[in-house]
C-alpha cells in the first residue's frame, strides 16, 4: 500500500491580506478566513517591501500560502482604480510574485482587488503569467455612478480554485460597491480575446437576472461589463478577481432578499473562502 499523504491543517494556512492607504475591507476578508479556521494576516505592503519597518515587522510573501488584495479605494484611486497600488507591487514584488503564481499559490482580489489584479497584468493573463503592461481594463460604469447593491451573479467554472465548491451554475446573491467595475478588452482584439476566455474557462461569474439569464442588461449588470462579466481567473485557475463582495455575505442575515436573509445559515460569499483553504489542503 502507499504511503498516506496527510493534507495541510486548516488552522496551519496562512494568508496574507494587503493593505495600503485607502483599503478599506481588510477586516471583513480577515474575518472570513478566520471564522473557518485558517490564519489569515493584514499587513501592509510596506513590511513585505521592508521599507520604514522594525525587523520584527517585516514580512516575506514565502511566509504565506495565499495573497488577499481586499476592496476599498487604495491610494484615493487616483489615476484609475488600483494602479498606484500596482505599480507599489509590481515595481519592488514583480519577480516574487510571479514565481507565487507559478508555484500554484492562490492570489486573490476582490472589487478594488480585482482591479489591481488587472493593472498587475495577472489577470486576464491569456499568454503570460504577469506581462509588462495590462491587457484589459475595469473602467467607469456606464451608468457613469457608483453602484452599490446586491446583484445576482451566475457560477461559470467550478475548475477555479477559489470557486470549486460552488455548485456549476448556481446563482448567487453578493453586493457590489463600485464607481469602476466595467470589465473590457481591448478594441479590436475583444472577440478574440473572449473566445479565449470562454475557451479556457476563466470567466468565473457572469451578473444574471434572478433566474440566471447572463444576457441581462443594467441594472442586472451594474456596469455594462463585456458578457456581463462579474469574475474571472487566470488559465490556471489560481488567480481570482470579482467585483462584487463575498466577504459581505458570509452570513445569510446579510443578504437583501428576504428569501436569502436566515440568520444562523450560511451566506452565499462563504463559498468562495471555504473553496481556496481546501484547494491550498490539496495542494500543498
Amino acid at each position: 500500500m502507499g504511503k498516506r499523504v496527510e493534507l495541510m491543517k486548516t488552522q496551519d494556512i496562512r494568508i496574507v491580506i494587503l493593505r495600503i492607504e485607502g483599503t478599506n475591507c481588510e477586516d471583513e476578508t480577515a474575518r472570513a478566513f478566520s471564522r473557518l479556521g485558517a490564519k489569515p494576516e493584514i499587513i501592509h505592503l510596506k513590511q513585505l517591501l521592508g521599507i520604514d519597518v522594525s525587523e520584527k515587522n517585516k514580512r516575506s510573501l514565502s511566509d504565506y500560502q495565499c495573497l488577499m488584495i481586499p476592496g476599498g479605494f487604495s491610494a484615493g484611486d487616483y489615476v484609475r482604480s488600483g494602479a498606484i497600488f500596482s505599480a507599489r507591487m509590481k515595481g519592488a514584488l514583480g519577480k516574487e510574485l510571479k514565481e507565487f503564481v507559478e508555484k500554484g499559490y492562490p492570489v486573490g482580489g476582490i472589487c478594488n482587488g480585482f482591479q489591481i489584479l488587472v493593472e498587475l497584468g495577472l489577470l486576464p493573463a491569456l499568454d503570460e503569467t504577469m506581462p509588462d503592461s495590462p491587457t484589459a481594463s475595469l473602467r467607469q460604469n456606464d451608468s457613469a455612478r457608483f453602484e452599490c447593491r446586491h446583484v445576482y451573479l451566475k457560477q461559470e467554472n467550478t475548475e477555479c480554485a477559489w470557486t470549486k465548491n460552488i455548485p456549476n451554475k448556481k446563482i448567487l446573491e453578493m453586493p457590489v460597491a463600485h464607481g469602476e467595475g466595467n470589465f473590457t478588452l481591448p478594441s479590436g482584439l475583444k472577440e478574440e480575446q473572449l473566445k479565449k476566455l470562454e475557451e479556457n474557462g476563466q470567466i468565473v461569474f457572469r451578473y444574471s437576472d434572478v433566474s440566471g439569464n447572463t444576457n441581462a442588461g443594467y441594472p442586472w449588470n451594474p456596469n455594462g461589463a463585456i458578457s456581463n462579466i462579474a469574475g474571472i481567473c487566470n488559465p490556471k485557475g489560481n488567480v481570482f478577481g470579482m467585483m462584487p463582495h463575498p466577504e459581505r455575505v458570509f452570513d445569510s442575515w446579510t443578504h437583501s432578499a428576504p428569501g436569502r436573509r436566515n440568520v444562523g445559515t450560511t451566506g452565499d460569499g462563504r463559498a468562495v473562502f471555504e473553496s481556496v483553504l481546501e484547494y491550498i489542503k490539496e495542494m500543498f
